[in-house]
């Protein structure tokens, strides 16, 4: 699966989730290439509201495609701070740019430390690529 774009910058969850730190207390969240291709053309993105909190481990939104309907796992428990607008008229942004204009939401957890123990608990690159490929 060498066509799978997994940039090393990034952090992976086994949920297909890639998690972008921000600031010191905040990430940026989207689902990864492979799972973008794994869904085909994505046509609704259904997220939560700016000062919802989500939970880790559970959904925090849904992300419909042309092939089925697949829910979005939150990393983090965190106060959303953020959502990216532009899915609602344009969703198939998050296939044709998942680390860019594709992003879902920012997340903000009470401070960096529970930030810094939360990625370590997470996926690099390498990791996430080894998944992908069974």
């Amino acid at each position: 699966m060498s066509d799978i774009d997994t940039p090393a910058d990034l952090y992976y969850t086994p949920e297909h989730e890639w998690v972008q730190r921000t600031g010191p207390a905040a990430v940026r969240i989207g689902i990864t290439d492979f799972a973008q291709s794994q869904l085909g053309d994505v046509v609704f993105v259904q997220l939560p509201a700016v000062g919802d909190t989500v939970t880790a481990g559970e959904s925090l939104g849904e992300v419909e495609s042309t092939k089925s309907v697949s829910d979005v796992f939150s990393p983090l428990t965190a106060k959303v701070i953020g959502v990216n607008q532009d899915l609602d008229a344009e969703p198939e942004k998050v296939n044709s740019g998942p680390y860019t204009g594709g992003w879902l939401i920012d997340l903000e957890v009470s401070s960096p430390e529970e930030l810094d123990a939360a990625l370590a608990q997470m996926l690099d690159a390498a990791g996430y690529a080894l998944i992908t490929a069974e």
